[in-house]
């Protein structure tokens, strides 16, 4: 009896051990975008000052990946997930820079769209699993690739999405669950039919649905899917420009609300019902930068065409926010900046300020709550930057298309405190985890950790 007492214990104690391991705080994982809705802070992630790719130091490991994919790294607990699209035909350059081509990379070659895991301790693929295959539905710009959505994670699904080749969800094995095909879903410029630049919002995961914005130039809509059975919950149409940014959720203290950027219609939705909340147009119209939340605000950029606003936005908003030409503010919208948003990056909110960092390295800083504008100082030598800031431990980091990683001290008052090169193309945004700063760069997944002693 003893024994079987014994044994019964151990099988306890064994299943509650089990379940205690398995326990992941989520706000501590890089679950999307720019991590936890999409913040792009990660404190206490204890990360080296400096690395060197190469000579090796603080380089934990380097995991080649083929094809072309400009979706940022996600990670929860040791699994890393990142997706790329790989040709036939060997096309997997991109051109950096700031310059006016809207043309679009004439290839019609086969693709494998593709999802990778890798284990974040040592970097080796633990499975990798071709999610569609065929002849890309739409062309991509010079800068871009046909795998640009960043995936996103629970800890027991990641979702990734490939624009017009479809929607696929995973168990964290790699087992498929479920998909779905939108059609064509065409990203291009507005004014020129032919520009054709591919999809690259990324979806997000929040009460076990699963978000997703697609902006495009005909048959737009938000919408809502579980995540465990694909079942669509709500699904509204759009109509605007097309735009390549990613949904985030906010609070407004009753009800969770899905908050888009857009153009001729940013604004709120039910995330339970889909229901239209509040609606704003006017700004930059082609807008790609995520909306930030904090402070009970939320905060919105844009760039191209006439302005370049940016927004701080109450998260009581309800109705029509639009202001009228050259107003700042209203009942809902606490501050605005007409000019000065970035065309590419997302905001950083980082203690008591936002950070603007824009396509040709400008890093503006605004108190958060007043907007005040406290520096605004060219970070670097580089030629353009995509990337957009993330930040751990005071330190703000910001990458250009040429691989050189600035590290810029938090604060009100500018000061440039390291560089450091990976002398690999980045187009992405880096994720923060575990005393790990990650990369994806042009040919490699690229792991910084301070070395042990």
């Amino acid at each position: 009896m003893q024994y079987r007492i014994s044994v019964l214990t151990v099988f306890i104690l064994f299943f509650v051990f089990s379940a205690y391991a398995q326990k992941v705080d989520a706000t501590r994982q890089w679950s999307m975008f720019r991590g936890n809705l999409a913040s792009g802070v990660m404190d206490n992630a204890k990360l080296p000052a400096e690395w060197n790719a190469e000579t090796g130091e603080n380089i934990a490991w380097k995991t080649p990946i083929s094809g072309l994919g400009h979706a940022s790294p996600i990670v929860w607990g040791n699994q890393v997930f990142v997706t790329t699209a790989m040709s036939e035909q060997v096309n997997d350059d991109v051109k950096t820079g700031i310059y006016g081509s809207i043309g679009s990379v004439p290839d019609s070659s086969v693709y494998e769209w593709k999802v990778y895991c890798l284990n974040l301790s040592s970097g080796e693929v633990e499975w990798e699993k071709t999610a569609h295959k065929g002849i890309p539905e739409q062309k991509r710009h010079p800068m871009s690739s046909h795998a640009n959505c960043t995936p996103a994670t629970n800890g027991k699904f990641v979702v990734a999405l490939f624009g017009s080749e479809g929607l696929y969800c995973y168990d964290m094995k790699g087992n498929l669950q479920w998909s779905k095909d939108f059609g064509v879903l065409k990203s291009n410029f507005f004014l020129v039919e032919d520009a054709e630049w591919e999809f690259a919002s990324s979806p997000l995961i929040y009460n076990n649905l699963v978000i997703i914005q697609c902006d495009v130039a005909s048959n737009s809509f938000v919408a809502a899917y579980n995540l465990e059975t694909g079942e669509q919950q709500w699904k509204k149409e759009r109509d605007d420009y097309p735009g390549w940014s990613t949904p985030n959720v906010y609070s407004d203290g009753e009800k969770n609300i899905v908050a888009v950027n857009g153009y001729k219609h940013r604004g709120g939705y039910d995330l339970e019902t889909g229901e239209e909340i509040w609606r704003m147009s006017g700004g930059g119209d082609i807008p790609v930068p995520t909306p930030v939340i904090g402070n009970d605000l939320i905060y919105f950029n844009s760039a191209h065409g006439k302005l370049s606003p940016i927004y701080a936005i109450s998260k009581k908003a309800n109705g029509d926010l639009t202001l009228d030409d050259g107003e700042t503010s209203n009942e809902y919208v606490k501050w605005a900046k007409l000019r000065g948003g970035a065309y590419m990056g997302t905001m950083l909110l980082y203690g008591d300020y936002l950070y603007n960092a824009r396509w040709n390295g400008r890093l503006s800083c605004f108190n958060a709550q007043s907007g005040e504008e406290m520096y605004s100082e060219k970070v670097g030598s580089g030629n353009s930057y995509t990337s957009s800031p993330v930040a751990a431990d005071g330190i703000i980091y910001i990458a250009d298309n040429d691989g050189n990683v600035y590290s810029v001290k938090a604060g009100p008052e500018y000061e440039l405190i390291a560089t450091n090169s990976l002398n690999e193309v980045i187009m992405s945004t880096p994720a923060i985890v575990n005393k790990y700063l990650l990369f994806r760069t042009g040919q490699h997944v690229i792991a910084v950790s301070a070395e042990e002693e």
